[in-house]
């Protein structure tokens, strides 16, 4: 799996925030499993990764 670094690159968001969701998706990933993760080889944190910089799966920050 290739990473989308360009959209890293592009990113407007924050990054703490980005890398936040990167963390929880990836421990959700891990509980519930995805079908991404299959085609990923098994890999939670590439395909948290991928998920989130491509908006395959939003988030918000809550105050």
């Amino acid at each position: 799996m290739i990473l989308p670094l360009s959209n890293l690159i592009d990113l407007q968001d924050d990054v703490y925030a980005c890398t936040c969701a990167i963390i929880k998706r990836a421990q959700q990933v891990t509980v519930a499993g995805d079908e991404e993760l299959e085609m990923n080889n098994g890999k939670v944190v590439s395909t948290a990764i991928d998920q989130i910089l491509t908006s395959k799966v939003e988030y918000a920050i809550e105050d």
